[in-house]
């Protein structure tokens, strides 16, 4: 286990190193090749931080869009697939095992192969260049995947309890909000992590959906260094660590939640 976590180890860690090295070096001395820059620097931060940089004028507002949107997605995914998978029960037999069936299916046309259909179906909305065409894309993306994590962490749930509860005099509601939710906490956190991080690390949809500079995400502008034949690989470098913190903490905050979730369903057996 050794010998092949140590190379994977490395391999995941070096490209990282590079790109806290690129945030603290100067332009000329970037593609020095040395293992550390002779003048180090965090003015990279700096001029990201003031937006001083003309790709830069809006990142603070950028920041906001992704978070909004990553936020908002998490939330709408994590209501879809809850109600989903609570509502496809065990005994519902070949019905549920049906609608899952299909909602995985969605996942043999890839992604790319939407983006224009869905951006005619935004147009055809009047949400094209609006913040919700890219929440409700990327809840489209995520939730068959979503329902399906829930829906077997839920078959894991004592059929028993929901039973119980029901001759107790509990309404379809008071079984969802009182036993339900809670028991599924640890799958609901992997199921909002994970719809999180694929809207806050999606591209394609941002750039087909959003023009307007005030509402794109980071995503895109920093893709946009690629325009430039003389970039300055110091700003955007610094500005993508600056990206990276904000699903960093979140992966942090509820990382033990995402385990168990993810490897034991809602209940200890």
């Amino acid at each position: 286990m050794w010998l092949i976590g140590i190379p994977v180890l490395l391999w995941t860690l070096i490209p990282i190193y590079h790109i806290f090295l690129f945030s603290i070096s100067t332009k000329d001395s970037a593609f020095s090749g040395r293992l550390w820059p002779e003048h180090p620097t965090l003015r990279n931060f700096g001029i990201v931080f003031r937006q001083e940089h003309f790709y830069l004028h809006h990142f603070w507002n950028q920041i906001w869009n992704s978070l909004w949107i990553a936020v908002a997605v998490g939330v709408l995914t994590l209501f879809v697939a809850a109600c989903a998978a609570f509502d496809f029960q065990p005994a519902d037999g070949k019905r549920g095992r049906t609608v899952m069936n299909l909602a995985l299916f969605t996942y043999f046309i890839p992604a790319a192969f939407l983006a224009i259909p869905m951006y005619k179906a935004m147009g055809a909305y009047g949400l094209l260049n609006s913040r919700w065409s890219l929440v409700l894309a990327m809840v489209t993306l995520a939730a068959p995947y979503a329902i399906w994590v829930l829906k077997q962490a839920s078959d894991k749930l004592p059929f028993e309890l929901d039973e119980a509860a029901r001759i107790d005099g509990a309404t379809p509601g008071q079984v969802y909000l009182q036993i339900y939710l809670p028991l599924m906490a640890p799958a609901l956190a992997a199921v909002g992590t994970y719809a999180l991080l694929t809207a806050w690390n999606e591209y394609l949809y941002q750039f087909i959906l959003l023009s307007s500079p005030r509402n794109k995400t980071v995503a895109i502008t920093l893709a946009t260094f690629f325009h430039n034949e003389d970039t300055p690989w110091n700003y955007p470098v610094a500005a993508s660590l600056i990206y990276a913190l904000p699903p960093i903490a979140i992966f942090y905050a509820v990382r033990r939640y995402i385990a168990a979730g993810l490897t034991r369903g809602g209940v200890k057996g």
